[in-house]
């Protein structure tokens, strides 16, 4: 397979695009070419594919290489209490509000590898403790829920986390496991994980208090970004919050959210 052989041309790029927007509502702008290039390549070379018009035959024939290609062009960067400043609000100002007769529940709607989900678990639990809390994460992309689920991160991510909640949430490994580190037991039976399209019908979930929605609408374009919106207010309680990514903003897209901090809307 030649270098020129496996050259992305522009309408196989446009191919791509069109391929992911249509399952993801994700717009891959022009500048993202080399980046589709460099993602997708080894899965031509794992093929044995002279062409990424093959490949796009491929995927549009098998549903299982279809996921993996999904996966490539969704996965985005996430680590642990990322922009801080929500956990904080969250913490001092609808959790301390909380009604303590009633489950408190978050939804991390676009989790990716599972950091802010397990981020969330430990502010629910140094507010809540054991009492009745419940954190979802979900996303489109079938490889980095697995990567949630395990709980299993590499010790790169600990500076993340203070020392106090190193100690408190998260087992170092050992051996074959040296350098890596795995949340506790305890947390990760308190969270749970699902694929959910947010750009397709939602599955049944029930209503949350809060729901975050963080850097992924600035790869969708206006009226997706305004379904998504709407399809998930439907999810949020009467007085819930909705936090989005501080590069993000929802000023009128939909009706019935109010700011109340920066990327932080509330119910109306």
């Amino acid at each position: 397979m030649s270098t020129h052989e496996t050259r992305l041309s522009d309408h196989e790029f446009a191919q791509f695009r069109k391929f992911i927007y249509g399952v993801a509502g994700i717009s891959l702008s022009p500048v993202k070419k080399t980046l589709v290039a460099g993602r997708l390549t080894k899965r031509l070379r794992h093929h044995g594919l002279n062409s990424f018009t093959d490949y796009y035959r491929l995927i549009s024939a098998e549903s299982e290489e279809r996921q993996i290609a999904v996966d490539l062009l969704t996965t985005n960067e996430t680590h642990f209490f990322r922009e801080p400043k929500h956990f904080e609000l969250l913490r001092d100002g609808l959790l301390a509000q909380h009604p303590r007769e009633r489950p408190f529940r978050v939804w991390s709607a676009a989790c990716s590898s599972g950091e802010e989900v397990y981020t969330l678990a430990m502010v629910l639990e140094e507010s809540l403790g054991a009492g009745s809390w419940e954190v979802l994460g979900s996303d489109i992309s079938s490889k980095v829920l697995e990567q949630a689920e395990s709980g299993l991160y590499s010790m790169e991510r600990a500076p993340e986390l203070s020392q106090a909640r190193l100690k408190r949430y998260c087992l170092k490994g050992i051996g074959s496991q040296e350098g890596r580190f795995i949340i506790s037991p305890q947390l990760r039976s308190r969270v749970s994980f699902a694929q959910i399209n947010l750009t397709a019908p939602l599955p049944s979930t029930g209503t949350f208090d809060a729901i975050f929605l963080r850097n992924v609408m600035i790869y969708f374009q206006p009226d997706t970004k305004r379904k998504v919106v709407e399809s998930l207010m439907n999810r949020l309680r009467p007085g819930g919050w909705f936090f989005i990514g501080h590069s993000e903003s929802l000023t009128g897209l939909v009706k019935g959210l109010e700011g109340i901090a920066p990327a932080v809307y509330r119910k109306v």
